[in-house]
């Protein structure tokens, strides 16, 4: 699978992850826990599925989807509507993600 469609899929799962656990420890259910650490396994088991000759390049193009992927669930899960300012800032983060991810490497 690219890393086109691991990176939003990974963004996903960890912000689910990260919002149970946040939840839980604002006062809601243990069981929050249980589908937040569940979550933030597969976080990381999509993460090392792609195809990167290091890790920390994949996972500093992965930072720039996440701070997307955090304003579409500011937007979708939490109410709030993302301003300019925030569009502005994810778009400089995703393209900064795609340099790293597609710039041209030497051998």
């Amino acid at each position: 699978m690219p890393a086109t469609l691991i990176y939003p899929l990974a963004a996903l799962v960890e912000i689910a992850g990260c919002f149970a656990i946040w939840a839980w420890w604002r006062g809601a259910s243990i069981l929050w826990l249980l589908p937040g650490i569940v979550s933030l396994a597969l976080f990381g088991w999509l993460l090392a599925q792609v195809e990167a000759g290091f890790a920390g390049r994949a996972y500093a193009a992965y930072g720039g989807v996440y701070i997307a992927a955090s304003l579409f669930w500011m937007w979708g899960a939490e109410g709030q509507r993302p301003d300019i300012w925030d569009a502005a800032g994810a778009c400089l983060c995703l393209i900064g993600a795609a340099v790293i991810l597609f710039g041209p490497r030497g051998a």
